[in-house]
Formats: C-alpha cells, sequence, structure tokens
C-alpha cells in the first residue's frame, strides 16, 4: 500500500478524468493521497476533491510561483482555512528564483506568513525550494529559532548543504520521480544521504513522471515505480520501501490532536 504525498489532481491536465486517475492509482496499491493547493482561489476545487474521496487529504497555500498575486497574504487567512479537518499541510511554499515569476522579496514574505501558520496550526509546512538554497536555508534556519515547525523538503532537488541543513531542523524529504532520471546523479547522491527514517514518496502530478513514462502526463498510479526506483536506491525490497515510505507519511501527515 503507498501513499502519495503530492499530486495536483485539480490541475487542468486532468481535468474530467480525476475519478479514473484515481482508480487506476487505487488498482495499482495506492490507497492515500495529499492534493496540493498552489493558489487560494484555487482552495476550493482542491478541498472538494478532498471531501468527495476518504483516501484524500489536502492542502492549503500558495506556491512562490504566486505569490505577486498574493502580495498581502497573512497567516491568519492560512490558519483559518486549516481548520477544516481535510487539511493536512500549510503550502507548497517557498521560493523559485528559476522562472521569476514572483519577486523574490514577495516570495520571502509569503514564505515566512506559511512558516508562521504552519507553526500555530502544527501542520506540516510543504516546501518547494529551486535555485534558492542559501536563501531557502537561512529562513528556516531563523524562523525555526524564533520557535519550531515541521519541515517537508517536497521534491528535494536542491544541494548537499541545504539538505544538511533542513536535517537539523528535523525536516524530512520526499522523492519523485526524478530519482529514476538517469541524469539524476545529483539528486541521488544527496538523498542517499538522508535516513530512511525521514523519507516519503510522491509523483508531482501531472508533472515529473518516472522511467519508464518520463515525458508523459504524470498520475498517481505511478508512484509504483517511484517506489521501485528508491527501494534499488536504498539497497530495499520494494515491499520494505512501500511500507517504510507509507508509515513514515502517515505519522507525517496526522493533524495534531
Amino acid at each position: 500500500m503507498l501513499f502519495d504525498t503530492h499530486v495536483n489532481l485539480h490541475a487542468e491536465q486532468f481535468a474530467g478524468e480525476v475519478d479514473d486517475i484515481l482508480a487506476r492509482a487505487r488498482a495499482a496499491g495506492v490507497t492515500r493521497f495529499v492534493t496540493i493547493c498552489d493558489r487560494l482561489d484555487r482552495y476550493p476545487a482542491v478541498r472538494a476533491i478532498a471531501e468527495a474521496n476518504d483516501d484524500i487529504t489536502c492542502t492549503v497555500g500558495v506556491h512562490p510561483h504566486y505569490a505577486k498575486d498574493y502580495w498581502s497574504l497573512e497567516a491568519k487567512t492560512l490558519v483559518e482555512e486549516a481548520g477544516h479537518p481535510k487539511v493536512v499541510g500549510i503550502g507548497e511554499t517557498g521560493l523559485d528564483q528559476h522562472y521569476g515569476y514572483s519577486d523574490i522579496v514577495l516570495q520571502e514574505r509569503s514564505f515566512v506568513e506559511h512558516i508562521h501558520a504552519a507553526r500555530e496550526t502544527g501542520l506540516l509546512l510543504v516546501i518547494h525550494t529551486r535555485e534558492a538554497d542559501d536563501l531557502t536555508g537561512d529562513i528556516l534556519e531563523r524562523e525555526y529559532k524564533r520557535a519550531p515547525f515541521r519541515i517537508l523538503m517536497h521534491c528535494y532537488t536542491s544541494g548537499a548543504r541545504l539538505a544538511e541543513r533542513a536535517l537539523d531542523l528535523g525536516a524530512s524529504f520526499s522523492v519523485s520521480g526524478i530519482l529514476s532520471f538517469k541524469g539524476a546523479t545529483d539528486v541521488r547522491d544527496v538523498t542517499g544521504k538522508v535516513p530512511l527514517e525521514r523519507i516519503i514518496l510522491e509523483t508531482d502530478c501531472p508533472y515529473l513522471a518516472p522511467i519508464p513514462y518520463r515525458g508523459r502526463r504524470n498520475e498517481p498510479a505511478y508512484l509504483v515505480d517511484v517506489c521501485r526506483a528508491f527501494a534499488e536506491h536504498r539497497g530495499l525490497t520494494f515491499e520494505e520501501a512501500a511500507r517504510l515510505t507509507t508509515a513514515n507519511a502517515i505519522k507525517l501527515f496526522q493533524r495534531p490532536a
């Protein structure tokens, strides 16, 4: 039984097909899902998917690409929405300097508001970071000193130094189909040093389809191939990898009592 901890089921690539996509995933052995919010105006649709399915929970947050559209976002808004029993995480949030869709100052402001919400609610903070290792690490360490919060480095592809800094703060890491890519040597090197009890799996569908589906639309059923790549990478059987990562994910995404 596998747990896909990062799906984007509200994405336009899945329009009109969500039920069929979920049926294929369940048939493949994927029995738990977290569907991710990337913009607050899409949160109702994200939440509705979770409400309609007993095996799906969701997050609430604003992706760093859209920080410019929510420049006045405050933690209290996220905290209010996170009161819904289906919400198990804050985000995805973080920093992304690859595309530059939003000014980094606005991204940082949004990131900090999400941290405050995660701290107040006790929910897991789902972090997206790309080409912003030093600033991400600085913000996490600064805020953690003020008061702790729970951290997930989603779809981790950043460097070893940021991984070390995040591990020191108790972070967990999710691995995606990128782990199976032939050229992803750096990702495998970093992931190989993360303690097994800190690792979970995700597809990030409809993006990042694993081998042998690379280049196609990704979907949750392909988490089987992500798990297979992870098991081979860490010298585990498929069953061991599935059991381990599912147990880790269930623990991480529990709502505080």
